[in-house]
């Protein structure tokens, strides 16, 4: 038998001739019921300030027609280079800001990859091990995040009295911008501090200062 022959035969040997329906059932529905089990552990760790039900909704789907395809492709060596050229010329436009959705959309898909192989073992014990490392995460005690510091004065000189306000409740601190006109002074500044509604009121107790508001964001953590 030539090497030719060998690497022939191993290859074809790699399709099934068919697929009986109980197996496909089962790889379809066990990646349901992970699916879903990874629809509710993203609903639980999201932080966004508005819930996505639609890209979550989209990972159950994502999940289910990559079990399909994969399942589709292990029963015709034809088909499955018919539809690796189709999908080929598919481009997805849409942006994902968040790296955790990115976390959750290649999650939903390896489960797809992995039950449509006839591998659901690896698809339970995967979906059991990063469901804890995030949940687990999500609980791990954090930095306490940044606060922004949003200052408008009448007087340009105030900028030292400001700073030497902020310094007595925030050790650390960062000036992120200062704007000055020949009669008004505003400044961004980074904080991190517990009292904030007595930090406000000492800051607005300073000549010129008009306002002054505390807001927060979903930034990095700086040190």
């Amino acid at each position: 038998m030539t090497f030719k022959d060998i690497f022939k035969n191993s290859f074809l040997n790699g399709f099934s001739s068919g697929i009986d329906v109980k197996t496909i059932l089962i790889g379809l529905a066990i990646t349901t019921v992970l699916s879903l089990y990874i629809f509710f552990i993203y609903r639980l760790v999201t932080r966004k300030t508005f819930y996505a039900q639609t890209f979550n909704l989209s990972l159950i789907a994502m999940a289910v027609i990559t079990a399909a395809i994969i399942l589709t492709i292990q029963s015709n060596i034809v088909l499955s280079l018919g539809m690796v050229g189709a999908l080929s010329i598919i481009r997805f436009r849409t942006a994902i800001k968040d790296p955790l959705d990115l976390v959750f959309l290649y999650w939903s898909i390896s489960i797809g990859i992995i039950c449509g192989a006839g591998l659901s073992v690896i698809a339970v014990i995967l979906t059991l091990l990063i469901s804890l490392v995030v949940l687990g995460m999500q609980k791990y005690p954090l930095k306490k995040l940044s606060m922004i510091l949003v200052v408008n004065s009448t007087d340009i000189d105030s900028d030292t009295a400001i700073l030497e306000t902020v310094a007595k409740y925030s050790e650390n601190y960062k000036v992120k911008s200062k704007n000055l006109t020949p009669s008004s002074l505003d400044m961004v500044i980074e904080i991190k501090v517990d009292a904030e509604s007595r930090l406000v009121r000492e800051v607005l107790n300073i000549e010129g200062v008009t306002s002054a508001s505390i807001l927060s964001h979903d930034g990095e953590i700086t040190v």
